[in-house]
C-alpha cells in the first residue's frame, strides 16, 4: 500500500489522502473487501487490532523529504513483526491484495539476488503461503516466480502447498523451463519426505504430465520412479501421458512396463492411449496382449479406430493367425470402416504365404470391387503363387489382367510361369512365354534357361534346344553346364544318336563339356553296341588327361566276354587297347608264353595284384577278377584262371569264401562270384580239400558248396559229369566227408581237378547273360565313380 504520492502539491491530512485515493477502500470503513481486478482475489485473510493510544510525534514526508503532516500518532510499525500499518492514528490491517501487490512490486523490480531478498525481508508484514501463491499467479516471469518461491522456502512460516507447487509448475511449463521444473520437483520430493507425499498428489502428477508432453521421456520416467518410491499415488492421466510419450518415441517396451504398473494400480487406459497401445503391442509381436486390450476397449465402451483394426489385421496375418485376422477384418466392416488398399495387400500377402490361395483370391476380388487397383507387387505375388502351386489357369488369367493393366511382368513372374509350364510338359505354352519375355526386352534368368532346355531335351527337340542355347550364350551366360545337362538328358534317356549329334553341335559351337559326361556317353554307346562311335569318345577321354580306372576297363572287358560277333570283337579289342590301362598290359602278358614274360604265370599274376591299391580299388578288383575269370574260362585258359583265383584269394579279395571248421564242416561260398569264377573256385577248392584229406588224413563230417539259387545248376551240372556225391538242395550242395573222400580217390576225379573243366562253352555261354549279372555293364549307375577325376575340355 502506497503512503506517498508523487507531485502531491497540497498538504492534507493522511487519513483524507487514504480515504480519497486508496483504490481498495469502502465507504463503511470496515475491513471486508470485495476487490475485483485482473490480478487480485476478493478473499480477505488479514485482521487488525483497534488502539487509540498515542505514543509519540509522527511526521509524514513526501518523496522529496518535505514534511506534509506532523502530529501525535502510534509508534512506528516494526517490519516483519506487525500484521498492520498505521493510517494516521489508526491501525489498519494489511489487505490480502495489498500484500500480494507489494510482493509482486518488489520481485518485478529486483527480480532475483540478495537485494531482492533484502527488500523482501524488510516487508512491514508477515507473508503467508496464500500471498505467495497469489503472487505467483500474478507474475508472468518464471525466473522471478522461482526467485520468490526460493525465498519463501527459507522462511519459518513456509509450509508445502500443493496449489503453490502447481502454480509454479504451470509458470515454468509456459516458459518451457524444464530444468527449473526438475529442480523444483527435487525440492518437492524433499518436502514430501517431511510432510507426506499424499499432500502433493496433484503437483506430482502435473510434473510428469508436463515432462511427458514435452517429450522429456527420460526425465519423466525418472520422476515417475521417484513418485513410486515416495509412495504417492499416480493418477490415470499421468499413466496415459507416459505411455503416449514412450510409444511416440519408439520405446514400446517402456510403455508396456508403465502399462503393467498401471494394471497393478487398477487404472485404465483412455481412448487415445488405447489407439496407441494396441498397435504398438501388435507390431512388437505381443498379439495376445494387444487382442486382450482390444476386447477390453470394447467392454469399456470405447469405439476402436481404424488404426487399431489395421494393425491387428496386419500383425495377426503376418504371424500366421489367419482366422483371427479375418475375424477382426469382418468385425471392422461391422463397425462401418472400409478396408484400405494397404489392408487388402496385407491380407492377401498373408493368405498367399500360408498357401490359402482360395481365400486370397476372394480378397483379391473384394479389393477390385472396392475400387482399388492392385499394385505391381500384388499382381506378381498372385501370379507366381498360383503358378508355383500348379494352378496355371488362374495364374495365366491374372497374368493377362496384369498385362492389360499396363504392368510389365518381372523376369521372376515369367520364370515361375515358364517353369511350371515346363514342369507340366507344355512346350508350346512355355515357348510362347519365352518369346514374350524376350520380345519385351527382359533377360531370362539362368534358372529359366535351365528349365526350358531340360524340357526341350526331354521332348527331343534338339534343333530348338540348340537355338535357345545359342541365345543364352549371346546373353552373356556361361552355357557349358547347361549344354552338358542337355547331353546328360539324352544319355539317361538312351538316345545315343541324339547325344552324339548334340556333342557334335557343342564341338562346333566351341562349347565345352567335362570328362564325366564323355565317360557316361561312352558307356551309353557301349551299352547300345555303338562301338565305332565309342572308341573316339574314349580316345578323347584319355587324351584329356583323364585316367581310365579299373571299373571302366572291366566293363569293356565284360562286353568282350558277352560279344559273339567277330567284327564287334575286333572293335572291342581296339577299345581295350585305347584305354592304356595297366590291366590291359597284364591281359596281354597273361596270354603270352613264359619265354616272353620271362617268369611263370603265377609270379606274373602276383606282381600285378601287388600293384593294386586295395583301400581304393578293392571293389573294383573283385569286379575285375570275376569278369577276367569269365573270359579265361571262355578262352579255355584254365590254368591261368586257377592262378588268378589263387592270387585273388591270397590277397583276401574273397576272405569268407573258404571256411575250415576243424573236423566238423568245410565249406565254399561262391554266391558272390561270376559263373566262370564260381567254376574255377569250385575246382580249385575241391583240389585243396582233396590234398588236405588224402595227404594229411583230415576228414570232416561234411562238405558244403554254398551256391545260391543262381549258380546251383551250373555247379551241379559240372560235378555231375564226374559222378560227385554232392546232393543238391535249395541253395547248397552238400555231401558227407567220407563219401567225398572215396570220390576223391577215383582217377577220373583227380584228372578232372587237375586239368580242365569239361563242357565249358555250353555251360558258360548258356548261363552268362541270364544267371550272372555282375559282369553286365548296364547295372552300373550313371553316378560318377569315386574319386571323381576333373576332366578337361574336349
Amino acid at each position: 500500500m502506497l503512503l506517498f504520492y508523487r507531485n502531491l502539491k497540497h498538504t492534507r491530512n493522511l487519513v483524507e489522502i487514504y480515504r480519497n485515493y486508496h483504490p481498495f477502500r469502502n465507504t463503511s470503513g470496515s475491513c471486508n473487501f470485495n476487490i475485483k481486478g485482473p490480478y487480485f482475489s476478493s478473499r480477505y485473510y488479514c485482521s487488525g487490532k483497534n488502539s487509540d493510544e498515542w505514543t509519540e510525534d509522527v511526521e509524514y514526508l513526501d518523496e522529496s523529504g518535505s514534511v506534509i503532516y506532523s502530529g501525535k500518532g502510534i509508534r512506528s510499525v516494526e517490519p516483519g513483526l506487525d500484521d498492520h500499518v498505521m493510517v494516521g492514528g489508526l491501525k489498519k490491517p494489511i489487505l490480502n491484495a495489498s500484500a500480494v501487490a507489494k510482493l509482486v512490486e518488489i520481485v518485478k523490480r529486483w527480480r532475483w539476488g540478495p537485494e531482492m531478498e533484502t527488500q523482501l525481508d524488510k516487508l512491514q508484514f508477515i507473508p503467508n503461503m496464500t500471498h505467495i501463491m497469489q503472487a505467483l499467479k500474478v507474475m508472468e516471469d518464471s525466473d522471478a516466480s522461482l526467485s520468490l518461491f526460493r525465498w519463501a522456502k527459507r522462511q519459518p512460516w513456509y509450509k508445502p502447498n500443493d496449489a503453490c507447487y502447481i502454480t509454479l509448475f504451470d509458470k515454468l511449463n509456459q516458459s518451457r523451463d524444464f530444468d527449473g521444473i526438475q529442480s523444483v520437483f527435487d525440492d518437492m520430493v524433499l518436502d514430501s519426505g517431511e510432510n507426506g507425499a499424499s499432500s502433493l498428489f496433484n503437483a506430482y502428477n502435473r510434473v510428469i504430465q508436463y515432462l511427458a508432453k514435452a517429450e522429456k521421456f527420460e526425465v519423466a520416467f525418472c520422476c515417475f520412479k521417484k513418485i513410486q518410491e515416495s509412495g504417492c499415488i499416480v493418477d490415470t492421466g499421468t499413466y496415459n501421458s507416459l505411455i503416449t510419450v514412450f510409444l511416440n518415441n519408439g520405446l514400446p517396451y517402456k510403455a508396456f512396463e508403465i502399462y503393467e504398473n498401471m494394471e497393478k494400480a487398477g487404472c485404465s487406459l483412455d481412448a487415445s492411449s488405447y489407439e496407441l497401445m494396441i498397435p504398438s503391442l501388435a507390431k512388437s509381436g505381443r498379439l495376445d496382449a494387444a487382442f486382450k486390450l482390444f476386447q477390453q476397449m470394447k467392454v469399456n465402451n470405447f469405439r476402436p479406430g481404424f488404426g487399431i483394426f489395421a494393425s491387428l489385421v496386419d500383425s495377426m496375418g503376418k504371424a500366421g493367425r489367419l482366422e483371427t485376422s479375418l475375424k477382426v477384418y469382418t468385425e471392422m466392416q461391422c463397425f462401418g470402416f472400409r478396408a484400405s488398399a494397404t489392408m487388402f495387400v496385407s491380407l492377401i500377402e498373408s493368405f498367399v504365404k500360408a498357401g490359402k490361395l482360395e481365400i486370397a483370391l476372394r480378397l483379391w476380388d473384394e479389393m477390385k470391387k472396392s475400387g482399388f487397383r492392385p499394385n505391381y507387387g500384388l499382381y506378381t505375388m498372385i501370379v507366381e503363387s498360383h503358378a508355383k502351386s500348379g494352378k496355371l489357369d488362374v495364374a495365366m488369367s491374372v497374368f493377362s489382367d496384369m498385362e492389360k493393366a499396363g504392368f510389365l511382368p518381372t523376369p521372376s513372374t515369367y520364370s515361375s510361369l515358364l517353369e511350371m509350364h515346363a514342369a507340366s510338359g507344355q512346350v508350346d505354352a512355355a515357348m510362347k512365354l519365352y518369346n514374350s519375355m524376350t520380345n519385351a526386352g527382359l533377360r531370362p534368368g539362368l534358372s529359366t534357361y535351365t528349365v526350358l532346355l531340360t524340357l526341350l531335351a526331354k521332348k527331343k527337340l534338339l534343333d530348338v534346344s540348340a537355338k535357345i542355347l545359342l541365345e543364352m550364350k549371346a546373353m552373356g551366360y556361361s552355357v557349358d553346364v547347361n549344354a552338358s545337362d542337355v547331353l546328360m538328358v539324352y544319355i539317361k534317356d538312351g538316345s545315343v544318336d541324339l547325344a552324339l549329334r548334340w556333342l557334335r553341335f557343342m564341338g562346333s559351337s566351341a562349347i565345352r563339356t567335362n570328362n564325366f559326361i564323355i565317360r557316361q556317353l561312352f558307356e551309353s554307346c557301349m551299352k547300345n553296341g555303338v562301338y565305332e562311335q565309342a572308341k573316339p569318345l574314349l580316345e578323347t577321354y584319355v587324351n584329356s588327361a583323364a585316367k581310365v580306372d579299373l571299373i571302366l576297363y572291366t566293363s569293356i572287358l565284360a562286353h568282350l566276354v558277352r560279344c559273339q560277333d567277330e567284327n564287334n570283337e575286333r572293335h572291342l579289342m581296339s577299345i581295350l587297347s585305347a584305354t592304356r590301362h595297366k590291366a590291359h598290359t597284364f591281359m596281354c602278358g597273361l596270354f603270352t608264353g613264359p619265354e616272353q614274360r620271362k617268369q611263370p604265370v603265377l609270379t606274373f599274376v602276383r606282381e600285378f595284384f601287388q600293384g593294386i591299391d586295395y583301400e581304393l580299388e578293392e571293389g573294383a578288383s573283385r569286379y575285375f577278377v570275376n569278369v577276367l575269370l569269365n573270359y579265361l574260362v571262355l578262352m579255355g585258359q584254365i590254368n591261368r584262371a586257377r592262378c588268378v583265383w589263387k592270387v585273388a584269394y591270397e590277397n583276401k579279395l574273397f576272405p569268407k569264401a573258404i571256411v575250415f571248421d576243424q573236423h566238423i564242416a568245410w565249406s565254399l561260398d561262391v554266391r558272390n562270384l561270376s559263373v566262370g569264377a564260381a567254376l574255377v573256385a569250385v575246382v580249385h577248392t575241391l583240389h585243396r580239400f582233396r590234398k588236405r584229406m588224402l595227404y594229411y588224413g583230415v576228414v570232416p563230417r561234411r562238405i558244403k558248396l554254398v551256391t545260391g539259387p543262381t549258380l546251383k545248376i551250373v555247379v551241379a551240372q559240372m560235378l555231375s559229369s564226374v559222378e560227385s556225391p554232392f546232393e543238391v538242395s535249395k541253395v547248397v550242395l552238400r555231401a558227407p566227408g567220407d563219401a567225398v573222400l572215396d570220390w576223391f580217390k577215383k582217377p577220373i576225379v583227380q584228372q578232372f581237378l587237375l586239368n580242365e573243366i569239361p563242357s565249358r562253352s555250353d555251360i558258360l555261354m548258356h548261363k552268362l547273360n541270364i544267371l550272372f549279372p555282375t559282369s553286365a555293364p548296364e547295372i552300373r549307375s550313371l553316378s560318377p565313380p569315386k574319386p571323381i577325376f576333373a576332366g578337361k575340355a574336349m
